[in-house]
């Protein structure tokens, strides 16, 4: 058994996995997350279960897949009925605090927490309820530009009310700890939810200094006849509005600014772990750091995320702190379902009989050493810019994107880790394809998945007034931070 301790979770938004110094990037400064690695261990291949915040969010609360616990897009949000690891370590003694963002549907719902600070929900109570057009097979094509401008315009020096949130965030999770890090009785649970590096990439210019434009690396495969072309790639970006990537000096300064929030969001944690070892807690306290989900900033011609490419569906997962093994970098497939019984062992507390089917695992074994190679990983997206559900199952180096109505693609990511080969196109699968899709098929099946999830979203668009209604609602490109209307969250900032 896991000697109980003391938890600090760290979430951030939005953080590609392979945009850290700790998983190799050549570029990009995130000395606190790198000491966090040197001080546990880091889970190499790591994964969301899926690819959106809301989405994301709803299955690390609750350890079960998007298609078990139905929070399939933005608009349809965790709401606390199904049990979150938090109802499990609160209903048995534990103090759970939650500081920052959530993206639940709202503070009101018992989402398991025994308090909520600074929380951030569903925009107004509503989320991006345009999007559930997507269930009528109806959702309009972007003709503004403006998740286009979002990067292509918003990404260089400035502040935003983003990190004001973030700067908010760190100041109050000191003050909780200074306040009950001596707290008597069972180990304590602490969630500190950041928004960056969420665009829009807007940062203070000392730390957009530390990337000179000239000196940062073009994406992957972002140029026309380069990127991939798979028909559910072509209708993401024309639903989004994106155009042909061919401007290298806008894609390097996108690049330079997304890293530099990236810094911003690492000096956040430092400030916090600063405080951490101040007060003498790194010896009965655990750290765990990761991130919703990913983002691609051009890789393969996109901006966003959305999708299930590696910059996409993968994520950072480090975990420190006692009986943690130092500088040990695990090769199990992990994903954040398997956190829900991994955060329960780590705080003492156990699990109920009705978490025997929850599909993930506890990572102990894994952090102690006993990797287990053959494992799989499962992800999958139901939400904005998708035509049809998407999957992926992967199985060692072997990753299969299993699209409802449109063909498969299968990666061999040892030999090819940008996806650069689809083994399906090039007619190169050798009958991997059919192996893997059995295996898909034994977790869930895609074409009921697809439907049941489109069915949930008209019934909710039509709860909100129907189709013709929500044709008439704002596009919500990104969500304002508590006390900050969208107007202002969306208005370009002065230069800083």
């Amino acid at each position: 058994m896991t000697q109980p301790s003391n938890l600090i979770f760290f979430l951030s938004d939005n953080h590609n996995r392979q945009v850290t110094g700790c998983y190799g990037h050549p570029v990009v400064k995130t000395p606190t997350i790198d000491k966090l690695a040197t001080r546990g261990t880091r889970f190499a291949s790591s994964y969301c279960a899926s690819t959106l915040c809301v989405p994301s969010r709803g299955s690390l609360a609750t350890g079960r897949y998007v298609h078990e616990n139905g929070c399939w897009d933005n608009a349809i949000a965790y709401d606390g009925k199904i049990p979150s690891w938090m109802h499990r370590l609160r209903g048995q003694g534990h103090h759970v605090t939650a500081v920052g963002k959530l993206h639940y549907r709202s503070e009101q719902d018992d989402n398991g927490f025994t308090e909520e600070l600074l929380p951030m929900h569903l925009h107004d109570g509503k989320g991006a309820i345009r999007n559930l057009l997507r269930g009528y097979d109806a959702e309009p094509a972007a003709t503004d530009g403006a998740r286009w401008k979002l990067y292509t315009e918003r990404s260089g020096a400035g502040d935003t009310h983003y990190q004001d949130y973030d700067r908010k965030i760190t100041a109050k999770t000191i003050e909780w700890l200074r306040a009950n890090a001596r707290r008597n009785g069972k180990p304590w649970a602490l969630y500190v939810g950041y928004i960056s590096p969420h665009p829009p990439f807007t940062v203070p210019k000392r730390l957009l200094d530390l990337y000179p434009e000239s000196a940062m690396p073009l994406p992957k495969r972002f140029r026309p006849g380069d990127r991939p072309e798979h028909p559910a790639m072509q209708h993401l970006r024309g639903i989004d509005g994106y155009l042909d990537m061919t401007d290298e000096r806008m894609l390097r300064r996108v690049a330079a600014a997304y890293f530099g929030l990236i810094t911003h969001l690492d000096e956040q944690v430092g400030e916090v772990m600063k405080e951490v070892e101040a007060l003498g807690l790194l010896g009965n306290t655990r750290i765990v750091y990761s991130s919703d989900h990913g983002e691609l900033f051009g890789w393969q011609g996109i901006f966003g995320k959305k999708n299930l490419y590696e910059g996409s569906a993968g994520v950072p997962l480090v975990i420190a702190g006692p009986g943690v093994p130092e500088g040990r970098v695990s090769r199990q497939l992990a994903s954040h379902v398997d956190l829900f019984p991994t955060l329960v062992e780590s705080a003492g507390a156990r699990l109920e009989r009705e978490d025997g089917s929850l599909p993930g695992v506890s990572l102990w074994p894994a952090i102690g050493g006993r990797d287990d190679d053959a494992r799989p990983v499962f992800a999958e997206f139901h939400a904005q810019g998708s035509r049809a559900g998407a999957f992926m199952l992967r199985e060692g180096n072997l990753k299969l994107v299993y699209h409802v109505g449109m063909p498969a693609q299968l990666y061999d990511l040892a030999a090819d880790p940008d996806e650069a080969h689809d083994l399906v196109a090039e007619g190169r699968d050798g009958g991997r394809t059919r192996s893997l899709e059995a295996k898909l098929r034994a977790i869930c099946d895609p074409e009921a998945v697809d439907a049941r999830a489109k069915a949930d979203q008209r019934r909710h668009a039509e709860a909100w007034g129907g189709r013709e209604k929500l044709l008439g609602e704002t596009n919500l490109i990104f969500s304002p931070p508590p006390g900050v209307s969208k107007e202002d969250a969306w208005r370009i900032p002065a230069q800083t």
